[in-house]
């Protein structure tokens, strides 16, 4: 039976794993030992129940394949070595590995008991917090102003960016960012755009313990803890010399419209780590991963890779908490239209996605 060797059991990877569990000897590499939801990170941060919710077990997600706890420390051709084990031999090699981001978006922690006591202490000190920073008012810092303010009303947040206006990249419509400032600032969010900071706190990220600090333009800024929120990172520093060639500068990997790696037959990759150009979304890694799928079972009958991935129209979904946001929805006509907190509740606020991941692990 072939071997396929999945490296990262994010959303794509465990995709892509429990889809291929029926017809390959499947081994998938994940240095967590239980597999974070990090689409809720957010809210696991200000809420002690969702603070283990997000975390959930691998035991039952194969039921012919396994899972091997570990770094992935290095990749040569379809030959995985991973710290603590023997080298792993691969007939198909799928890169998962996805990107890093600054606490409490993302986890980096292997033990799951680690990363929930940090989310304890950081949930305690916001409880005592009279005023946080969020440096960074992009989609992660507004839906953790959302998060911060639902949770603890009387807290005081001050949103620090460079850009003139919230949601400074391309891509989001003016409405969207009109209705979500709106919501902000009825909450009381202090919005300081236009001007980045002079230099970061001199306080670690999550940590009570007031500070000074002052924006470019020379406004003096006060608080008690602060957060960063942005600096999203490829993870793909364990890929060896022999996969020079399909690297770009920003650590991305080139792929294929078939998710293959550009120049490898038997390796493809899926999700944050690809250079397909959309924004990194947990829908993207699992279509990624359904393409992936059909190629690999057409490769184990003989066939070649008969299916094709193309971006699709991009939602914007942006929860202000389980109450508010608001939302950039693309119709089948290809037009756009705003939605407000009712239908962003909907269609992530409130569940956010918990019941379909746990699905996915055969989880109850």
């Amino acid at each position: 039976m072939a071997k396929v060797v999945v490296i990262g059991g994010g959303y794509g990877g465990i995709t892509v794993a429990g889809g291929l569990d029926d017809v390959a000897d499947v081994t998938l590499v994940e240095q967590k030992d239980q597999f974070v939801h990090h689409a809720a990170a957010l809210r696991a941060t200000v809420d002690s129940v969702w603070g283990h919710t997000i975390f959930m077990p691998y035991t039952r997600l194969l039921t012919r394949g396994q899972v091997v706890h570990g770094p992935a420390m290095s990749v040569e051709g379809t030959t995985v070595h991973v710290a603590g084990h023997d080298p792993i031999e691969a007939d198909y090699l799928v890169l998962a590995t996805g990107t890093t981001y600054p606490y409490p978006a993302k986890h980096l922690v292997s033990q799951s008991a680690v990363a929930k006591a940090r989310l304890d202490v950081t949930r305690e000190a916001l409880g005592r917090a009279r005023r946080v920073l969020l440096v960074g008012a992009g989609t992660v810092g507004v839906e953790f102003a959302g998060e911060l303010s639902a949770t603890f009303p009387e807290l005081e947040i001050v949103m620090v960016d460079k850009a003139d206006t919230i949601l400074g990249t391309a891509g989001y419509k003016d409405e969207l960012r009109q209705t979500i400032t709106k919501q902000l600032e009825d909450r009381g969010v202090e919005l300081v755009l236009g001007s980045p900071l002079a230099y970061v706190p001199p306080t670690d990220v999550g940590t009570l313990s007031p500070f000074q600090v002052a924006t470019v333009d020379g406004r003096s800024i006060d608080a008690d803890m602060w957060f960063l929120c942005y600096g999203s990172q490829t993870a793909s520093g364990y890929l060896g010399r022999s996969y020079a060639e399909q690297l770009r500068p920003n650590g991305k990997v080139r792929v294929t419209e078939h998710m293959r790696v550009v120049g490898c037959d038997n390796v493809y990759a899926v999700g944050d780590i690809t250079d397909v150009p959309e924004s990194k979304r947990a829908d993207a890694a699992r279509a990624h991963a359904r393409v992936v799928i059909a190629n690999i079972r057409d490769q184990l009958v003989g066939r070649e890779p008969s299916t094709t991935y193309a971006p699709g129209k991009e939602w914007v979904i942006l929860p202000l908490g389980p109450e508010g946001g608001a939302s950039q929805l693309v119709e089948p006509n290809g037009q756009t239209r705003i939605v407000g907190p009712e239908e962003t509740a909907e269609i992530k606020g409130t569940d956010l996605m918990v019941s379909m991941i746990r699905g996915q692990l055969h989880l109850p």
